[in-house]
């Protein structure tokens, strides 16, 4: 009989492993927002990673329709993996909202598929991180999900970031004022590239899809472009909307925004309303916003979202009315990774316990507890080994802090702590080192 050929290991384009030194940080981020969303009064669920592909179909874009990976089961029918979170949102809404009552909060982190060209922090299977509002229009949900962001990048450690914020109904607005409110959504994907592909050919796209002419285009353009304190923009647009009951109504909106988020205490040095923002997704209808970090732009914008009055009703007469904004953790990440502020432990644990006298395992094991009962992470070393190779393993691995203790040490009833960064080290009674520990952290 043959020997079995080894099958070569690897990954699928687009896709990759997380070994422990990514994962640990991925993992801090994702428990940062939990506690974030939490504190808002947001509740987890979870959702198939498989839906009905109507249920998926025509709810984001053309383009998100062509990156869906969808397949037929075993049953024969037709059935899609998710390819965000906000649609099976709306499903799981439409579907127990006499059950959930309303408003109904809640945040959902989970993987998602599109089947799109790779590109740095972005692969073909990413988590999201969503949290989102249902059941009410109020302006104090749209204030809540810009403060939600702000308290989370700050929560991950960024100081510099800007939130742009504009509002689907003043874009509305201006398309009334032109004549193109018939091909607003042509004309939203089209100015959604103005930042990856430029003017020149935002000016070109806006003619051959829909059918703006040169003055129409400009026009388009020049709004995009205002810049400036959020007065001065709101103000410069104020007059391209005038006229427009929907965009005059909108530019008032983004003012009570921006005046409560100054009202919450938040920066709103780290608020800017930004023209250019459309957000290509087709069921976007009020607020929408992106977040970019100052260090980084080029990165793209790390949380993003917006108002979608509309989507839930493709599933139920009954009117349920989301916002809500998800936070790009693998793309977050890999900024943190450029600047620096991801480590490289591969240990969750905070301390190592060295064990080399064999003989003593039990009290080994009553002192790792005694760590943990007082919540500091620690490692037990599984085998008795010499003192040296554990360290080394120890700083191979990250952990911040090794434990010593042999049977003299037993004997008097103490161990030594050892930060592992400064070769610092103190000798402390058995009882006093879970505390000693905590101090040294």
């Amino acid at each position: 009989m043959s020997k079995p050929q080894h099958i070569e290991p690897r990954t699928l384009k687009g896709f990759r492993d997380y070994p422990p030194e990514v994962m640990i940080p991925r993992e801090r981020l994702m428990e940062t927002a939990r506690r974030v969303y939490r504190s808002y009064g947001y509740a987890p669920i979870d959702t198939p990673a498989l839906e009905y592909l109507e249920i998926l179909t025509g709810k984001g874009s053309d383009e998100t329709d062509k990156q869906l990976y969808r397949f037929k089961d075993h049953g024969g029918r037709d059935v899609g993996l998710r390819f965000d979170l906000t649609v099976p949102l709306a499903r799981f809404a439409a579907q127990y909202a006499q059950q959930l009552g309303l408003p109904f909060k809640r945040y959902h982190i989970a993987p998602v598929w599109r089947g799109e060209n790779t590109q740095r922090g972005r692969y073909r299977e990413f988590v999201q991180c969503d949290f989102d509002t249902v059941g009410v229009t109020g302006v104090a949900s749209d204030i809540e999900m810009v403060l939600v962001i702000h308290d989370l990048l700050l929560a991950v450690g960024f100081e510099r970031f800007t939130i742009r914020v504009n509002h689907r109904g003043v874009l509305n607005g201006l398309l009334e004022t032109l004549g193109l409110s018939d091909r607003s959504t042509e004309v939203l994907r089209a100015l959604d590239k103005l930042t990856k592909m430029g003017a020149d050919k935002v000016r070109a796209e806006l003619a051959s899809t829909a059918g703006a002419s040169d003055e129409q285009a400009g026009k388009l353009l020049e709004f995009a472009a205002v810049t400036g304190s959020a007065d001065e923009v709101l103000t410069a647009i104020a007059p391209l909307v005038a006229g427009s009951e929907r965009g005059e109504a909108s530019v008032g909106r983004l003012r009570e925004v921006l005046a409560g988020v100054g009202a919450a205490g938040a920066s709103l040095d780290r608020v800017r309303i930004d023209p250019s923002i459309a957000r290509g997704l087709d069921y976007y209808t009020g607020l929408v916003l992106e977040t970019t970090l100052d260090d980084l732009p080029e990165i793209g914008s790390v949380a993003s979202g917006g108002r979608y009055d509309d989507l839930a009703g493709l599933y139920t007469k009954q009117a349920l009315p989301g916002i809500g904004a998800s936070l790009g953790v693998d793309r977050l990440l890999a900024a943190m990774e450029e600047l620096g502020l991801v480590g490289d432990s591969k240990t969750p644990a905070d301390a190592l316990v060295v064990y080399f006298a064999e003989d003593r395992l039990g009290d080994y094991l009553k002192l790792a507890a005694s760590l943990r009962a007082a919540g500091v992470g620690a490692e037990l070393y599984p085998e008795a080994k010499k003192v040296g190779a554990q360290l080394k393993y120890a700083d191979k691995k990250g952990f911040r802090l090794a434990v010593i203790a042999g049977p003299d040490e037993f004997e008097r009833g103490e161990c030594q702590i050892k930060v592992l960064a400064t070769g610092e080290s103190v000798t402390v009674s058995l009882a006093e080192a879970p505390a000693a520990a905590q101090r040294l952290l």
